[in-house]
């Protein structure tokens, strides 16, 4: 059955022609558009040293949204835990839920710099990534007063706050998530691995005070179009900068769907680009629906976590509007705020 919940996360992707910062003041507007379109959660992520990825500093752009925004609940999608020391994260988000009460969540991850020396510059490295369960269990006892990795260590605001924390994983720290009793957030692509994972991951479930029982939230691709043709275009900007970067090395800001398409590509840049988009949920919005309600009944999904950037901001903001038209999203900000239904 598909859930009701539906949530956005937003990279800041670049575009060509168009400076980060102006990227950056994009996401702000576009929480405020997701907002009144009735989405549940606006999440930002994080990401060093990649050519057009603004989103660095996810915490802080968490901050900004939720300024500019008064319903919805924002988070990050997530902050790698590696690359920082849980009790910095338990203070920036206890400012974060000080200051915006009941809105804030707090997305986690275990991925470390994609090159040496981005992981030298973050003074991070793999081995980092493996105590994930050791440094996520002493940030969660930050906030409930009970960390005894430093005894007398306290973290200011967050102690005594209720913060959701959620787990970003595929593998090994799904398993840190149930022991836990943390919610599941898994991203979906070809092949049915992450139904694998969402199955474990419920029968190892232990509830806790976070959590009273195991959640998945599907984090998935999805471009809704008045035809399925024209919903697949708007696939092939990212699609293109992913199958450059895994054929130069550099993930360059988005370009015009139309120039993408006109590319002489090489073979394996072809090959890429064209498991990019068929890895990813595109279509009419009773496509979609369909499509979304069958990975929901399969994975057993409590929630979906939406993505997706193209070119042209206005196309990609109407697929958004489509998919919650079809979703049957409400929101008391829509009207005010001028979008149809």
């Amino acid at each position: 059955m598909l859930p009701t919940r539906f949530s956005i996360l937003d990279r800041s992707l670049t575009r060509q022609g168009q400076s980060e910062a102006q990227s950056l003041r994009d996401t702000v507007r576009f929480a405020q558009h997701a907002e009144a379109l009735g989405y549940h959660r606006f999440w930002v992520s994080e990401h060093h040293s990649v050519p057009g990825v603004a989103g660095s500093a996810p915490t802080v752009l968490a901050a900004a949204v939720a300024a500019a925004t008064s319903r919805i609940r924002v988070g990050t999608g997530g902050v790698m835990l590696p690359n920082h020391r849980p009790l910095v994260v338990a203070e920036q988000f206890g400012v974060l839920a000080a200051l915006h009460p009941d809105r804030i969540d707090m997305g986690l991850g275990r991925s470390v710099g994609f090159t040496n020396g981005i992981r030298r510059a973050l003074g991070a490295d793999k081995a980092d990534a493996e105590q994930f369960d050791t440094h996520l269990t002493e940030l969660l006892g930050y906030f409930t007063g009970d960390q005894d990795r430093y005894p007398g260590v306290h973290a200011h605001p967050a102690e005594g706050l209720r913060v959701p924390p959620f787990v970003l994983a595929t593998g090994a720290a799904a398993d840190h998530a149930a022991d836990l009793g943390l919610p599941l957030v898994l991203a979906v692509f070809g092949g049915d691995r992450w139904i694998e994972v969402a199955e474990r991951y419920r029968a190892r479930f232990q509830p806790s005070t976070w959590s009273p029982r195991p959640e998945v939230i599907a984090a998935v691709t999805v471009a809704v179009g008045e035809t399925r043709e024209q919903a697949r275009r708007l696939l092939a900007p990212e699609a293109w900068s992913t199958a450059h970067s895994r054929t130069h090395g550099v993930f360059p800001p988005l370009q015009p769907a139309d120039d993408v398409l006109a590319l002489d590509m090489s073979d394996r840049e072809r090959a890429l680009f064209e498991e990019a988009v068929a890895g990813q949920v595109h279509g009419t919005e009773d496509e979609v629906i369909a499509t979304l309600d069958t990975l929901a009944t399969r994975g057993g999904v409590d929630e979906f976590l939406i993505t997706m950037s193209t070119f042209d901001r206005a196309e990609m903001l109407d697929s958004y509007r489509r998919l919650a038209h079809a979703a049957r999203l409400t929101a008391p900000e829509r009207e005010s705020a001028g979008i149809p239904a």
